[in-house]
C-alpha cells in the first residue's frame, strides 16, 4: 500500500508547488486534487496549462493520482443526472490530459420520492456510461462510499452490481457505517471486489485502522490510501505525524 493525500482538508489552501514540496518532504507519494481548492487544476484549464501540470508532477516524487469531483447521480431528475455525467466526463478528460489514474464521484443519498431500486439503477447507469467513456482514455471511475443511506456498504455494493463495468469501482471512505460489532471485516468482505481507492481520516480516532490495513494487505491491495483529515494549524507537522502513525498501523 502507498500513502497519499486528498487536498480536502489539510492541503486545501496550497497551490500545486506547495502541495508537491510539502508532500515530498513528508514522505507522501500521491495526491487527489479535490475540486474548488486553491490548486486550481480544474476542467476549465487549457491545453498548455494541462501540459504544465502533467510535466510538473512527472518531475516530482508525488503522483497526480486522481481528481475529487463532487459529481453525483442520485437525483430523480434525469436532466440533473445528465449534467453531472457531462461534468464527470470533463474531469475524465482532465485526468487523461494530466496523467491521473482516476476520477472520484459520489452518490449523496436515496431520495424518498422514488423507490430505492430506481435510484440505485440510475446511479449504476450513470457510472456505467462514465466507465465506458473513461476506459477509452485509461481513466478509472471511483465512486466514494458516501452520503446518507448510500454510504451503507450493502447499498454501495448494489450500486456496483448495477454499474457492471470493470473500469468502475468504489473508494472506501472509512465511514462509521462500515463498523459492525467493532469490526470492518463484514463491510470489507462485501465491497472488496470493487475497492480501487481508499480514503482514510483521523488515524488516532476510534476507527479500526489496524484491522482495515491488515485486511487490505491480506487481500493483495497494492494501491493507495489517501489522507482525508481535518485541517490543521500546523499542516506540515501534521503530515509528518500522520506518516509516522500510518507506518506504525500498517506494520
Amino acid at each position: 500500500m502507498i500513502l497519499g493525500a486528498v487536498t480536502y482538508n489539510v492541503l486545501k489552501d496550497w497551490d500545486v508547488e506547495t502541495i508537491i514540496r510539502n508532500l515530498e518532504a513528508s514522505g507522501f507519494e500521491a495526491v487527489e486534487l479535490r475540486t474548488q481548492h486553491k490548486h486550481g487544476v480544474e476542467p476549465t484549464i487549457d491545453k498548455a496549462q494541462r501540459e504544465r501540470v502533467a510535466e510538473r508532477f512527472k518531475r516530482s516524487k508525488v503522483r497526480l493520482l486522481s481528481y475529487g469531483s463532487t459529481c453525483e447521480f442520485h437525483s430523480p431528475d434525469a436532466k440533473v443526472r445528465a449534467q453531472n455525467v457531462e461534468t464527470a466526463k470533463q474531469f475524465i478528460d482532465l485526468a487523461h490530459d494530466t496523467g491521473a489514474w482516476g476520477v472520484k464521484v459520489r452518490p449523496n443519498g436515496l431520495p424518498a420520492e422514488v423507490p430505492r431500486e430506481t435510484t440505485i439503477n440510475n446511479i449504476g447507469a450513470a457510472l456505467r456510461e462514465l466507465g465506458e467513456y473513461g476506459s477509452k482514455m485509461g481513466v478509472e471511475v471511483w465512486m466514494e462510499v458516501h452520503g446518507r443511506d448510500t454510504q451503507n456498504p450493502p447499498v454501495s455494493a448494489a450500486i456496483m452490481k448495477a454499474a457492471r463495468h470493470p473500469g468502475v469501482g468504489v473508494c472506501w471512505n472509512s465511514n462509521p457505517t462500515d463498523i459492525v460489532d467493532g469490526s470492518v471485516k463484514q463491510s470489507f468482505d462485501l465491497l472488496r471486489p470493487w475497492i480501487k481507492n481508499v480514503h482514510i481520516n483521523e488515524l488516532a480516532g476510534p476507527y479500526p485502522y489496524r484491522e482495515l490495513f491488515s485486511l487490505l494487505k491480506k487481500s493483495g491491495y497494492d494501491r493507495y490510501t489517501l489522507c482525508e483529515a481535518q485541517e490543521s494549524k500546523e499542516p506540515e507537522r501534521f503530515l509528518r505525524w500522520y506518516r509516522a502513525l500510518w507506518t506504525e498501523l500498517t506494520r
